[in-house]
């Protein structure tokens, strides 16, 4: 790894101050008055029966395209929007698919999530795209507003799916330390934010399946909240991780956000609403020992046995007891009829999956050689945390 030019950061660091002043100033011009509305889908998820539809309806915020150059203002400010955007409570919204049509309400906060009846059959490419358009409210200056959505159905040829955990699984967040975690969405962008190494490359392999034929879904449920969703599509985008639908969350900054019963309730239903929305696929869960991923993963194996094909939990951190504790979790979750690994990096995941035949054995020199090449980037982005223990 290169030594860090302290000279450089410095410049950096001056040269942000500078570009901090000078956006707070355009904020402060431009940043009351009326603003536009706005419709903001999300990826949904559907069977041969019905589609979720979600998203939200604001007012429009003036969040620049991210730069691996933006300096920490920029990006604290394009934060700073993120959160502070105002939503339209109760929008009206009309969702057109295929050839049905439906109403649908946001709630206070203005976000809306409803399973729409879909009577046309999956198309064979595994993704529905439907259209949305505000009703209600509607400003007298503004043109109709209007916003197309996409869902992911999935085709025959899925073999299974993945549900995958995204902080400290596939992007480095250091989510177990609240104030670090906050530092880290404020101060990063997409294109600053590292994954793990491997990663790109195993999840490629997993949708992919055992033949290099398959169309396997992956499914993303994280406690991240909704605010940085475009964040997170732009980076899987960046990455070339496969893209898929994205289950997060409303904004909390309350000090027991990351709790683990709070980690429960938001994660483990939507995680059991997938899985019950395919009843035939099998599954693949992916997560790390940060939060509670694997207590909330061994009692989804409990409750579906032999339907968890696997699940691999990342160890972030080296801790005697934590590994213990997990130890114990794969003896229960083998006697459901599944299994659990603990691994220290994705090429192990990758050779367990080879193993049983999920990824092709040819997958593994590639997610192998991937891992090298992430963990010996000589340009990997300065993290702007601050270490808080």
């Amino acid at each position: 790894m290169t030594p860090p030019d302290w000279g450089d950061r410095l410049r950096k660091l001056a040269d942000g101050l500078i570009a901090g002043g000078e956006l707070a100033g355009k904020w402060a011009l431009n940043g009351t008055g009326p603003r536009l509305h706005e419709l903001v889908p999300y990826i949904g998820y559907g069977n041969d029966r019905r589609v979720l539809v979600q998203g939200r309806a604001v007012e429009e915020r003036d969040i620049s395209a991210s730069s691996p150059d933006d300096s920490y203002w920029r990006n604290l400010l394009n934060t700073y929007r993120r959160i502070e955007r105002d939503p339209l409570p109760h929008a009206r919204v009309r969702v057109r698919l295929g050839n049905d049509e439906h109403e649908i309400v946001a709630d206070n906060e203005g976000f809306f999530r409803e399973w729409i009846e879909c009577a046309a059959p999956p198309p064979a490419t595994g993704w529905e795209q439907g259209a949305l358009q505000l009703l209600a409210p509607l400003r007298a200056d503004q043109p109709d507003v209007h916003a197309t959505f996409t869902a992911c159905r999935p085709s025959a040829p899925a073999s299974f799916a993945v549900i995958s955990d995204l902080d400290d699984t596939v992007i480095q967040s250091r989510i177990a330390n609240f104030l670090q975690a906050v530092r880290t969405i404020s101060l990063g962008n997409a294109r600053t934010r590292l994954p793990f190494p491997g990663v790109a490359a195993f999840y490629r392999a997993l949708a992919r399946g055992g033949d290099a034929a398959r169309e396997n879904p992956i499914f993303y449920v994280s406690s991240s909240p909704w605010n940085i969703y475009d964040v997170i599509v732009e980076f899987l985008e960046i990455q070339r991780i496969p893209t898929g639908p994205i289950c997060l969350r409303d904004w909390d900054i309350s000090v027991d956000a990351l709790a683990p019963g709070r980690l429960h309730r938001h994660k483990e239903p939507l995680i059991t609403e997938i899985l019950d929305t395919y009843p035939t696929l099998p599954f693949i869960l992916i997560g790390d020992t940060s939060q509670q991923d694997p207590e909330i993963y061994a009692d989804i194996a409990r409750r579906y046995g032999s339907r968890v094909l696997a699940i691999y939990i990342r160890n972030v951190k080296a801790h005697p007891e934590r590994s213990a504790a997990i130890q114990a979790l794969a003896e229960e979750v083998l006697a459901a009829g599944s299994s659990l690994l603990l691994a220290d990096d994705t090429a192990a995941a990758a050779r367990h999956a080879a193993e049983h035949g999920w990824i092709t054995s040819a997958a593994v020199p590639d997610v192998e050689r991937a891992t090298r090449e992430d963990e010996d980037r000589p340009d990997a982005p300065e993290s702007p945390t601050v270490v808080v223990e």
